[in-house]
């Protein structure tokens, strides 16, 4: 399972979904799918738009996990 640590990055930076879309240029509906964990695929674009925003590697937004 890959889990998405995007709610806790934004909760670090006292950022609101429409924040994170402002900031990145990607819509609300893919923010909030990444910030819900429910996004069944993600356009690489996004995550490299998120870890330019965040500062990070992919590995500190995307985590894979052992179901």
């Amino acid at each position: 399972m890959i889990r998405c640590h995007l709610a806790r990055m934004m909760g670090e930076h006292k950022m609101r979904i429409a924040d994170v879309a402002r900031e990145t240029g990607l819509s609300r509906a893919t923010v909030t799918l990444l910030y819900k964990e429910t996004a069944q695929k993600v356009d690489l674009g996004a995550i490299e738009k998120l870890c330019q925003l965040f500062e990070c590697q992919v590995g500190d937004l995307l985590e894979m996990t052992p179901q």
